[in-house]
């Protein structure tokens, strides 16, 4: 078994296997592995000929021999492709198991025919996952590819790939902050790199920008949450976080949103102390009148001692989360409690 790193240093040096197994949770990755496969040995003008996809929710044995026993046409390769092939779970569902017969697949792939490049890939219901013990007898007669989760220096190298894809270049101090707030996941972060390309076009894009946009998308929960820290509901203040967790935020993320919503409290309610216009005010922190106006009004539920306070509780939190080796979940829970004293 080999990891997503040797597998791209394998491809660069143009080692390519006859047979390959790919697994993991994050299908975007496994798709653009095999897509580097292909484009090794296939060229665009003969791949409507040359390259073939099968669904693993429907295949046949009898499709995947004569798939790959077919000759390609004008090149010397062609690739078979099974993608989401469900029967190498091992908790399959009757539905997964009536057209393919595991034991003759393990039987065919023992003798895969030389001009053919054979791949299947399945993709795990949750990170926790391990390869399959079907996935784990076919290894012996091919090359399984495992894609972890991305993090730390790989999940930096991956992310400055798709901004320089996009033709923007980002600072290493802004790339670091945008990986500590997004999830593994490629297809998220296509999404997020093309949100912020089109938002800071013209303009380097700042570590507010990243803030901002990455924020939005949970704005009526950060809102809420801060509600509920308000009446000193400490249930639903927790209930919240665990659900933002549950959807795949990463807890960093959660934290600087928080961060935010604070920052701008405390900004709006000095500014309207201090006599400044609504209507300013919303436009120089870049917020819609009827947002701007909302949060003014919970800015009153908290003396803006308080206000001051919690922020800097978060900052302690941030703090904790990335100097001690403690469980994330729990310092948020530790700002909840601490926030409504």
């Amino acid at each position: 078994m080999i990891n997503l790193v040797e597998f791209e240093q394998k491809i660069k040096k143009n080692s390519i296997d006859n047979f390959y197994i790919f697994c993991g949770s994050d299908e975007s990755i496994i798709k653009n592995c095999i897509y580097s496969i292909s484009k090794k040995v296939i060229t665009n003008d003969f791949k409507d000929f040359n390259y073939i996809r099968l669904d693993g929710r429907k295949v046949s044995n009898d499709e995947v021999v004569n798939a790959c026993e077919t000759l390609p046409f004008m090149e010397e390769k062609k690739v078979v492709e099974i993608f989401r092939a469900n029967f190498l779970d091992d908790n399959k569902s009757s539905d997964d198991e009536k057209n393919m017969d595991f034991n003759k697949l393990l039987k065919y792939v023992q003798d895969i025919p030389p001009y053919t490049i054979f791949i299947m890939y399945y993709i795990f219901k949750s990170d926790r996952e391990k390869p399959s013990s079907k996935i784990k007898k076919l290894e012996k007669f091919g090359t399984l590819v495992k894609i972890d989760k991305m993090k730390g220096a790989n999940l930096s190298y991956k992310v400055k790939e798709v901004f320089e894809k996009k033709g923007k270049k980002i600072d290493k101090a802004e790339l670091s902050f945008f990986c500590s707030l997004v999830d593994g996941n490629m297809n998220i972060i296509n999404n997020e790199v093309e949100k912020l390309c089109c938002y800071c076009e013209g303009r380097n894009i700042t570590k507010e920008d990243i803030t901002l946009l990455m924020s939005q998308k949970n704005e009526n929960d950060i809102f809420n949450f801060v509600d509920y820290l308000s009446q000193k509901n400490i249930k639903k203040s927790i209930d919240i976080l665990n659900e933002l967790i549950y959807k795949g935020d990463e807890v960093t993320s959660i934290l600087y949103m928080i961060q935010r919503q604070f920052k701008l409290l405390l900004a709006l309610r000095v500014g309207i102390d201090s006599g400044e216009s609504l209507d300013k005010l919303a436009k120089e922190y870049r917020l819609h009148p009827f947002i701007a106006e909302k949060m003014m009004k919970q800015s009153r539920k908290f003396t803006v001692e308080k206000l001051k306070s919690n922020l800097e509780l978060s900052l302690k939190v941030e703090k904790n989360i990335k100097s001690l080796n403690t469980n994330n979940r729990t310092q948020l829970e530790f700002f909840v409690i601490n926030s409504i004293i």
